[in-house]
């Protein structure tokens, strides 16, 4: 399988900046999807941003143009830039990966592995 080690998160004042990272080990594919995912209470899942291995991104439209996803080091460690940051972006923040065969959509469901969470939260 595959361990996903988050780190990175906390607290913040709107308009303010964090970074979220996420280390991958175990197996490895050549075809995969990374992504970010939060969770508000009483929320479901959803996703906030994904990388494919070829650097294929995508972006909930409530984020695009504030968060970053990027991936370094040989793509076993995994990003999010969070700027200008807004109470609503406030929750669980989870990363996950999963093989992929076609072009990757974040969708919580099609996702196999799942990092531990860490908190954000935005005050106004």
């Amino acid at each position: 399988g595959v361990t996903l080690v988050e780190s990175g998160g906390g607290s913040v004042q709107a308009g303010g900046s964090l970074t979220r990272s996420c280390e991958a080990s175990g197996n490895t594919y050549s075809r995969y999807c990374m992504g970010w995912f939060r969770q508000a209470p009483g929320n479901d899942r959803e996703g906030v941003a994904g990388i494919q291995d070829d650097g294929t991104t995508k972006y909930a439209d409530s984020v695009k143009g504030r968060f970053t996803i990027s991936q370094r080091n040989a793509k076993n460690t995994l990003y999010l830039q969070m700027n200008s940051l807004k109470p609503e972006d406030t929750g669980m923040y989870y990363c996950a990966a999963r093989p992929r065969v076609w072009a990757c959509s974040v969708v919580a469901d099609s996702f196999r592995y799942w990092g531990q969470g860490t908190q954000v939260t935005v005050s106004s």
